[in-house]
């Protein structure tokens, strides 16, 4: 009897080890796969990241060759007008050239604000589009984890 306990109890021994094994194994297996996810997860992040980045550059490079472009044209519209005021034949003829000059001005100006609001706001939907891309998945990886 003495051997048949002795042999339930290696048995029993090897059964737990077999199963604390096992677990173990199982625990390794599970954390390195949920380590390779959440570094695929991080790398996307980044990724978006980046694109965010680049679309702001691009966004911010073509503003401002628009406000170069616009203070280009500006001064050179500054110039000819002074020219024009410098050869008026009388005060009548010079304040309407300075009045044509300053309402042409405005209507330039309030056009490029447009332009360049166009281009903000195309460069933000830009910038912003592979950051909300990343939220959406995440939001949709915790609903399917619930």
């Amino acid at each position: 009897m003495a051997t048949t306990g002795a042999d339930t109890l290696k048995n029993t021994v090897e059964q737990f080890t077999t199963a604390g094994n096992q677990a173990f194994k199982d625990n390794v297996e599970k954390s390195l796969a949920t380590l390779n996810e959440v570094n695929t997860y991080s790398k996307k992040n980044l990724e978006a990241v980046v694109a965010s980045v680049t679309a702001a550059t691009k966004g911010a490079e073509a503003l401002g060759a628009q406000v170069m472009a616009f203070s280009k044209k500006s001064m050179e519209d500054q110039v000819a007008a002074a020219k024009a005021l410098a050869g008026a034949k009388s005060v009548q003829e010079a304040v309407e050239l300075q009045t044509a000059w300053v309402k042409a001005a405005m209507e330039g100006y309030l056009a490029e604000a447009s332009k360049m609001g166009e281009v903000v706001a195309a460069s933000v939907k830009d910038s912003v589009k592979p950051l909300n891309e990343r939220v959406t998945a995440t939001v949709e990886k915790l609903q399917a984890a619930k």
